[in-house]
């Protein structure tokens, strides 16, 4: 009995000890979840571990941490150049910087023209550019030097793009959704070869990226939410298994889908909104015969950051401050308080039962992932952020307007 335990709690260690010092290799980290095991490291702007000028430029997409580095993408402020640079996660020094060339395009204010955020397999490195009128999906090896370039075609839209791609069992897969047209693609991860083409409906720019549904005793998933539908594909092949038609009432402004949809309590959660405050979310029971909604909220969600779950709860950072924790079950709000006085683009992160969230302004919020509120601890970078946060191997990296900071452990 007392080896069983030791055994039990030798295994239990070592499985902490993985979360805790798995790599961040994409939008969102594992799987773009947003969640990792605890603790969260102590955030003191006085006294961070490495701060650094932006290497490259600015730009808005998140940071990746793949075996001790920290790669993240920019473009100068004349729009001529863009960049994938490679940093040390211990100290911040740059190791190398690839250039992409590059023109300006319109954007909208919050948005840049670097807004993706970089994928990896542990081999190569995964990169969505925009030159200012068309987009490309490129791989890089771990030196950065170009393994192969896909164009992914022209791309029109209001606010301009920032979608990030993502890779799973030799596969990277790319959503590529503009104002008039929509598909998505998987390609060769060694290659570069187009796999297979999903066309799918388009009526606004989505940003959203796919991630990989995998439960006990089904076939994994590759899930995609826009505007139009949440539909789960067959990763290998792109053969659609089943389709949730998101239908618009007459007269009811469609609205775009930025964060991608989360599992939770059973349920596929998908969620969206528009400048003009308009907000919807939905919960979808994909085990039906035929998919079928659940519920669905149409005020006080978020548009931009993305959801997180923990057990069978919802927890969330609407785009004005709002902070709220909801059953996944039902949607119903356990409570909804205000965190921040500004406005919120960066999504928040899950570490062990800690959500770090993080203001337009900088503000920075810890808030407990429980069914009870409990007063946020809170500190000022002094910088604005748009990027939201990642976290690997007790660090946290958060990428200001102008510096990329580190918090944690040496």
């Amino acid at each position: 009995m007392t080896r069983l335990l030791f055994l039990s709690f030798f295994a239990l260690a070592l499985t902490l000890a993985i979360a805790e010092g798995a790599d961040w290799p994409r939008f969102r980290g594992p799987n773009g979840s947003g969640t990792v095991e605890g603790p969260l490291p102590a955030i003191d702007p006085a006294k961070p571990l490495w701060k650094v000028k932006l290497p490259g430029g600015k730009g808005v997409g998140s940071p990746i941490i793949v075996d001790g580095k920290v790669y993240l993408q920019s473009a100068t402020a004349d729009g001529k150049t863009r960049t994938l640079t490679a940093m040390n996660a211990a100290d911040g020094k740059t190791l190398w910087t690839k250039e992409v060339p590059g023109d300006k395009g319109k954007t909208h204010a919050k948005n840049s023209l670097a807004s993706g955020t970089p994928a990896c397999d542990g081999t190569q490195l995964y990169c969505a550019w925009w030159d200012g009128s068309g987009v490309s999906l490129t791989a890089h090896d771990l030196t950065g030097k170009e393994k192969w370039s896909a164009s992914l075609g022209g791309y029109v839209s209001q606010h301009g793009p920032g979608f990030s791609p993502m890779v799973h069992d030799g596969l990277v897969f790319v959503n590529v959704d503009d104002d008039q047209h929509a598909e998505l693609i998987a390609f060769d991860a060694k290659t570069g070869q187009k796999k297979w083409i999903a066309p799918r409906k388009h009526v606004r720019a989505c940003y959203t990226t796919p991630f990989l549904l995998e439960r006990t005793g089904k076939a994994a998933e590759l899930i995609l939410g826009t505007t139009t539908a949440i539909t789960s594909y067959e990763p290998a092949s792109g053969k659609v298994n089943w389709e949730y038609p998101i239908v618009w009432p007459k007269g009811e402004m469609p609205l775009r889908v930025i964060g991608h949809p989360v599992y939770a309590g059973g349920l596929l959660v998908v969620y969206c909104g528009d400048g003009s405050g308009s907000r919807y979310m939905a919960a979808i029971d994909p085990d039906k015969k035929v998919p079928a909604k659940v519920w669905e909220l149409k005020k006080d969600t978020p548009y931009v950051p993305c959801l997180l779950v923990k057990n069978d709860r919802l927890f969330w950072i609407g785009d004005k401050g709002i902070a709220t924790c909801a059953e996944a079950k039902t949607g119903k709000a356990a409570w909804a308080e205000r965190v921040f006085d500004g406005d919120v683009t960066a999504s928040p992160i899950l570490v062990g039962d800690q959500i770090l969230m993080i203001s337009e302004k900088g503000d920075v919020a810890v808030v407990k992932a429980d069914k009870e509120f409990t007063e946020p601890t809170k500190v000022s970078l002094g910088e604005g952020v748009y990027a939201s946060p990642a976290i690997a191997d007790g660090r946290v990296y958060i990428r200001g307007v102008n510096t990329l900071f580190c918090f944690g452990k040496k």
